[in-house]
């Protein structure tokens, strides 16, 4: 009865039987061994064939999912045929893929648990070694990403991260469309948008198709769309552009401080806007703003800049604006400021093209915290490898088509 009944539960069908259930109780584990009836015939695990006949066998064992708190495995003495086509190759039995050690099932539950626990957890969970887990997860993200069509993308979002503080940074690519990771590579450089260029045909895409790209200010990024995806336009991302100024009016800050102890603690109030303010947060500001201080008048400078974005509309208005407020900045006599005004000068075209896509990295800034998640979760990866399958895994949308 025992037999049928994990049978059933296996999907096990003719000419494969379950020969023997073995419990061992001191160990803690279930051992079911297979085996096929004489004259059984098997198909190609390569092209498909069918009805071909066994050349030998090869001993194999799976780690299948616990049986109750029991460690369970599969054993089979495993057919190998000979296809007229492909040669000898060996039988992959239902509940397993090529060159694993694992039912599908046992890497079913692996997989829904890496998205939500440390591979190291798991590991310890399961009672498997992590660099196993780790080949697993690498597999099955690999071969659902080869799957992604790339075909309807036409904006994307390019922006990095790293994996430790300060250390192993990957480009990060995504579709605007859907918010969905593209594509993830090591380093920062003009050759991440290469790499991303030559992926595109892997996924029924080209180069060409790509119109809008949105980035921050970096040389590197700027020639790499401009050589490896040539028709599209360059948007900067405006929250990298205000971001740039926030820095001037802190270097600014910073330097006052030095002759007004007022501006100590001050920090976090004048990179804030007033709407984003505590109630006392507010008062402060009050009194501060009264006090004559360059950093408030770079305050009230960047508060404008950010009206241009938020109430201009159309993009002829907003250069006229942009050219107004560039003579404000370098009347202003400060560095800090006149230094932030000549990058805009330089970055223009890019900057201003926002007021004809409305295209921002906010999509990107979303999966960076995802992103960042995983990094806390995991509490570090040993290589840069594992760290790209984490974030295609956590932010890719990808069809494992695993077993349920």
């Amino acid at each position: 009865m025992e037999k049928e009944l994990f049978s059933v539960a296996l999907g096990i069908e003719e000419p494969v039987f379950i020969d023997e259930i073995v419990f061992d109780g001191p160990e803690g584990e279930l051992h079911i061994h297979m085996n096929f009836r004489r004259g059984g015939r098997f198909s190609c695990s390569e092209c498909g064939a069918r009805d071909l006949p066994v050349y030998d066998t090869v001993e194999k064992a799976w780690r299948h999912l616990n049986f109750f708190q029991y460690k369970c495995y599969i054993h089979m003495r495993t057919p190998r045929t000979n296809c007229p086509k492909c040669g000898e190759r060996l039988w992959t039995p239902p509940w397993s893929r090529q060159q694993s050690g694992f039912t599908m099932l046992f890497e079913a539950f692996v997989m829904a648990l890496a998205k939500e626990m440390p591979i190291s957890r798991i590991g310890e969970l399961v009672g498997e070694q992590d660099t196993r887990i780790w080949r697993m997860v690498r597999f099955h993200v690999k071969r659902a990403y080869a799957k992604k069509n790339y075909a309807a993308v036409t904006q994307v979002a390019c922006d990095e991260t790293s994996s430790r503080k300060g250390h192993n940074y990957v480009t990060v690519f995504a579709d605007l469309g859907s918010g969905e990771v593209m594509f993830v590579t090591e380093g920062k450089d003009s050759g991440t948008v290469k790499a991303f260029a030559e992926e595109l045909p892997k996924h029924a895409a080209q180069p060409e198709q790509i119109k809008e790209v949105t980035i921050d200010m970096s040389p590197a990024f700027i020639s790499g769309v401009t050589n490896y995806l040539p028709q599209a336009g360059i948007t900067f991302d405006k929250f990298h552009v205000i971001q740039a100024l926030n820095k001037a009016q802190d270097e600014v800050r910073r330097m006052e401080q030095k002759k007004n102890p007022l501006l100590k603690s001050s920090r976090y109030i004048w990179l804030k806007n007033p709407e984003n303010l505590t109630e006392k947060q507010r008062k402060q500001l009050e009194t501060l703003r009264y006090e004559n201080l360059k950093t408030a008048k770079v305050y009230q400078m960047k508060l404008t800049f950010q009206d241009i974005y938020r109430t201009i509309r159309e993009p002829e208005a907003a250069r006229e604006a942009v050219k107004k407020w560039l003579s404000w900045a370098v009347r202003s006599r400060l560095e800090p400021v006149k230094i932030f005004a000549k990058t805009v000068k330089s970055h223009l075209s890019g900057i201003l093209r926002y007021f004809t896509s409305r295209l921002t990295s906010g999509a990107i800034e979303g999966i960076n915290s995802r992103i960042q998640e995983v990094k806390r979760r995991a509490r570090g990866f040993r290589n840069i490898n594992n760290f790209i399958a984490m974030i295609y895994l956590e932010t890719a949308a990808l069809d494992l088509e695993l077993p349920t």
